[in-house]
């Protein structure tokens, strides 16, 4: 899934050192705030397994043809429920990288590293 993304570019360039988020709270916040919209996809991903099997339409032919369709609308083609999903999950997991290089340039120490109550303590004091 990685290929030619959306945020494929940003990433080269936050990689490179030519962009990054200025500002250590905002790219401490942003971080945690995909770590939030990770766990939340991945969440969705569950959902899709469970959408897959679609019954209860009948013995028809039309019937059978119709939660084809819907299966198929879950995980089956490239724009389904499912694909989205993993589309959002890469992209969130590029922008987690961008805001994480950020903090790494500015605090000069790597994000996942920094307690959060070590770095709120900092903030105040």
């Amino acid at each position: 899934m990685a290929g030619n993304t959306p945020y494929s570019q940003l990433v080269a360039q936050a990689r490179a050192g030519e962009v990054y988020l200025n500002d250590e709270a905002a790219a401490f916040h942003m971080f945690k705030a995909c770590d939030t919209r990770l766990a939340d996809l991945q969440k969705l991903i569950g959902v899709t397994q469970r959408v897959q099997n679609v019954t209860g339409f009948g013995d028809f032919d039309i019937a059978r043809q119709l939660e084809a369709k819907f299966r198929a609308q879950a995980v089956g083609e490239p724009n389904s429920i499912y694909e989205v999903i993993l589309q959002d999950i890469e992209a969130v997991k590029q922008l987690r990288e961008v805001f994480s290089l950020s903090f790494k340039r500015i605090a000069g120490k790597d994000i996942e590293n920094a307690n959060a109550l070590d770095y709120v303590t900092e903030q105040v004091s």
